[in-house]
């Protein structure tokens, strides 16, 4: 690997004074979980989902006990639109769930997306912009005030419409490409579109820091993670919501700090779908929660169903070794593992243990 010097860091690096999440060593609740895999997910496979696999995998995220749902980018194409309009038309949203979509900040595309949500018993309005220095310079060609006034003038057409439109709605912003932008700028345009959108007790705003393409290290996430959640305007009327990619292979650990250092939700994907190397994987955090003794609020019970039902909409493989979930996970090949194991559950049946302890089982 001769031309490594071609590489340098995309990120931004902050004082060391945001790194008080470091103190903690455990979750300790739940995030406010969405999921993403009927849009990220979706757009991803080769074969996207046809109308019949998505509602079947709505189905299946209701079930698990999603509350938000990104169910697509309804100007994208007409699949898109026409599932998110039966899911309203057919009244098959749960009262107690918020179906999210996605939309650019472009005039058209916004109005597209009030049209497909329409009397929407509940919807986020996940509306963004890209902010990095390199898709500043080298996609829009444009300066920082320029692509501040995109966000600016996104936040007031959804603030408008939403006034307009027959439906319950909610507002999430996202700086696109947060990681490979200085902290200090995505502070200074999530502050602007919040002052349009006035947070409040009855207005709660979601603001998503996507790692939209992993470039650090976990750590350096979570402590700019920290530096927005200590410097929001409104913070307390305002989630702070993670979308992690992995194509560094952290994303899990991004979005674990990142939980440590103030975020309140996550957004990813049954067993790591999505662009590239995939979102977060939702099974693998929920699950790690769950083996610190902490209940994710998901029903991942039965998961050689969800599985099943996610090879099959997908048409994608979970892997042999995939945590908690690959069909080889709970096997143990070694011979001094098994003794051990066989050891341990008889020490638990003996002594009718409750708490799970057992050696090579997590």
């Amino acid at each position: 690997m001769m031309n490594a010097s071609k590489y340098k860091t995309g990120y931004f690096n902050l004082p060391q004074k945001y790194n008080k999440w470091v103190t903690k060593d455990k979750i300790d609740k739940p995030p406010v979980w969405c999921s993403v895999d009927m849009r990220d997910g979706n757009q991803s496979l080769v074969i996207p989902m046809s109308l019949e696999e998505k509602l079947e995998y709505f189905k299946v995220l209701v079930e698990i006990g999603f509350k938000e749902i990104e169910v697509g980018f309804p100007a994208a194409s007409e699949t898109e639109y026409d599932f998110l309009r039966t899911l309203i038309d057919k009244n098959m949203i749960p009262d107690d769930v918020t179906v999210q979509v996605l939309t650019q900040c472009r005039e058209h595309i916004i109005r597209k997306t009030f049209d497909a949500c329409k009397v929407a018993p509940s919807a986020i309005i996940h509306f963004y912009n890209s902010t990095s220095v390199a898709q500043r310079e080298q996609v829009f060609r444009k300066s920082k005030d320029e692509i501040k006034q995109i966000a600016i003038e996104g936040a007031k057409l959804v603030k408008q419409l939403a006034s307009e439109y027959e439906g319950n709605f909610r507002f999430e912003y996202s700086p696109e490409s947060f990681t490979g932008t200085e902290p200090e700028y995505a502070l200074e345009v999530c502050n602007e579109v919040l002052d349009i959108l006035e947070p409040s007790a009855t207005n709660n705003v979601i603001i998503n820091l996507p790692v939209t393409v992993e470039m650090s290290l976990p750590h350096v996430y979570a402590s700019q993670v920290e530096f927005m959640s200590e410097n929001l305007k409104y913070r307390e009327n305002v989630t702070i919501s993670l979308h992690p990619h992995n194509d560094r292979g952290t994303g899990v650990a991004d979005t674990e700090l990142a939980l440590l250092a103030g975020a309140d939700r996550v957004e990813g994907t049954l067993f790591g779908n999505g662009e590239r190397t995939g979102n977060v994987d939702i099974i693998t955090l929920a699950m790690n929660m769950y083996s610190h003794g902490v209940d994710p609020k998901l029903d991942l019970s039965n998961m050689p169903y969800l599985v099943e039902k996610y090879e099959k909409c997908t048409r994608m493989h979970v892997y042999e070794r995939a945590p908690y979930a690959g069909s080889l996970v709970f096997a143990a090949f070694s011979g001094s593992h098994q003794d051990a194991i066989a050891k341990s559950m008889k020490y638990r049946e003996e002594k009718g243990l409750h708490e799970w302890n057992v050696p090579y089982i997590p």
